[in-house]
């Protein structure tokens, strides 16, 4: 049981976990759940961690289909800019490691914000909290329980 399950659970979300055999060899792990698992792309949403210009950390959710826009990042942050935070540093302040950070369970609550194409998914898929699950979940549940809000963030 991961951190990001339990808090669905104890929250009483509706969810569902979708689990698939992780290939050690594959490079993108949002790409890898949407072939292991037949899903959607863009219903399947990254977790990203990225450093503020004035230090603070955030987290940056983005359909798998895209990247993160960093300066839609900062500006959403109110910040000047934003750079990717270094593996380490991601994986120190959220508790997980790359290629299973779920913006859900994080040790420390960072600031979140979440793509805009999620309105109008009814439901869409996060990493679990390690790498091979995956969480489906209503964006609402998912807006609400990390407190995200909702910013342009991806870029094709």
């Amino acid at each position: 049981m991961t951190p990001a399950v339990k808090a669905l659970e104890r929250d009483g979300a509706a969810f569902e976990l979708l689990s698939y055999e992780h290939d050690p060899r594959s490079p993108a792990y949002g790409e890898e759940a949407v072939r292991a698992l037949g899903l959607a792309p863009q219903s399947v949403f990254k977790t990203l961690v990225a450093r503020l210009g004035d230090g603070r950390l955030a987290v940056g959710i983005v359909p798998v289909t895209g990247q993160l826009d960093l300066k839609a990042l900062a500006k959403a942050a109110g910040a000047r800019r934003a750079s990717m935070a270094e593996a380490a540093e991601a994986e120190r302040a959220t508790g997980y490691v790359l290629g299973g950070i779920s913006p859900l369970g994080q040790k420390k609550r960072l600031p979140t914000f979440l793509d805009a194409s999620v309105e109008g998914l009814e439901r869409i898929h996060v990493s679990g909290g390690r790498r091979g699950l995956e969480i489906a979940l209503a964006p609402a549940d998912l807006i609400r329980l990390c407190q995200a809000r909702l910013a342009c963030l991806a870029r094709t």
